[in-house]
């Protein structure tokens, strides 16, 4: 009888058998992203500082719950009796919903359970990664592509009550999905993705691109093309949603974009980008040009070279168009050069150059890479959050 009942219990599930899978992943992300969040804490609380304010009660985390809890504005320029000077139109709804949600099932407040919601969709992000990682090339590659994501210089953002999480794990999906051709559920990923941040433009460019070639396909060769023809029309549709939404809610056609530019976000010709990488190379007059500003530079410049080696390596399309289209949207935007580099973040597929080197090596000299830019990581979130003044 016992027996029988151990082996009942040992029947593999697909559940148990994709967490057994992603284990050696989703546990050195974890041990990656619990090294910077501890390391913040005891040092923020040696210097008298709470460290939930870093994490979930400052700068866009702000701005998020103040949609939870007064909901959106309806002026290009923010609601006078608020604390803030701009409109909170810019920052799109679906992790407010999610936050919302959230708090209402948990009594921990509302800036918890907002954090608690990031906390989850990174975790869900990083297995999403690695799944992508080990359908291309295999269970190592998955989970040092995973981990190098959770120790990249900005990895902290992965752990703040901000939206680059939510709109991670919706993009890995999005983009694994496309890999195997289901385009209904790679159109709906996308136009969720499109509900949650700006740069959700990219990803339903790279989804319309990928289902157009595939629709192509199909009718040229007889094939059912509905599917792929279902999938460019919900890639951008969150993102149009709620664009359109918002210029209904001003009585004016460009509202969104009029309440982007009141905060200095447009779209330019690169020339900014240009300029900026030129003001931290060349210094400034009076003084020197700070670290943040120095390590975003350094991050832009390697996704350049990363995204040349995605192109050189011939990445799988989805990949290759997500990735690039994230890096153009970026590049070609006009506003606050600081975040450039947190803009970045969900874009994992210019670390697969990286991951396939490293998961060639000795298991000995991965382990000392992965904890050594942990270390870095959390080394360098401690600066972003107790350091430089300013949002990450």
């Amino acid at each position: 009888m016992a027996s029988a009942t151990a082996a009942r219990w040992s029947i593999p599930t697909p559940v148990g058998a994709a967490l057994r899978l992603a284990a050696p992943a989703l546990l050195g992300y974890g041990a990656a992203r619990t090294l910077g969040i501890g390391l913040l804490t005891y040092l923020a609380e040696r210097r008298g500082e709470s460290p939930g304010t870093v994490l979930y009660g400052s700068w866009d985390a702000r701005w998020y719950q103040d949609v939870v809890e007064h909901g959106y504005d309806r002026t290009v320029s923010g609601t006078p009796h608020t604390w803030h000077a701009w409109s909170n139109l810019a920052f799109f709804p679906l992790y407010p919903w999610l936050c919302r949600i959230a708090d209402a099932a948990l009594p921990l407040g509302l800036a918890t359970s907002s954090w608690l919601v990031s906390l989850a969709a990174s975790l869900a992000a990083a297995w999403l990664i690695f799944l992508v990682g080990n359908r291309l090339h295999g269970r190592r590659t998955g989970t040092v592509l995973a981990v190098l994501w959770g120790c990249v210089p900005h990895a902290l953002v992965e752990s703040m009550a901000y939206t680059e999480s939510v709109f991670t794990a919706l993009a890995a999906a999005a983009v694994y999905t496309a890999l195997d051709r289901h385009w209904v559920r790679t159109g709906v990923l996308a136009g969720l993705a499109g509900l949650t941040r700006p740069t959700g433009i990219a990803l339903a460019g790279a989804v319309c691109a990928v289902a157009g070639l595939a629709l192509l396909r199909a009718l040229r060769r007889g094939e059912p093309w509905w599917r792929p023809a279902l999938a460019i029309a919900l890639a951008p549709a969150g993102w149009a949603a709620f664009v359109v939404w918002v210029g209904l809610r001003l009585h004016r056609a460009d509202g969104y974009f009029a309440v982007q530019d009141a905060w200095g976000n447009r779209l330019g010709k690169g020339g900014y980008l240009l300029r900026r990488v030129r003001w931290v190379f060349l210094g400034r007059r009076g003084g020197e040009v700070p670290v943040a500003y120095v390590m975003v530079t350094l991050v832009v410049a390697a996704c350049f070279v990363l995204l040349a080696l995605c192109v050189v390596q011939r990445q799988p399309l989805p990949l290759l168009l997500f990735g690039g289209a994230m890096l153009a949207v970026v590049a070609l935007g006009r506003g606050v050069y600081i975040a450039t580099a947190r803009f970045l973040l969900p874009a994992f597929p210019l670390l697969l150059p990286l991951a396939r080197v490293l998961a060639r090596a000795h298991p000995r000299t991965i382990a000392l890479t992965l904890t050594t830019a942990a270390c870095a990581s959390a080394v360098y979130g401690v600066h972003l959050a107790l350091i430089w003044n300013g949002p990450p």
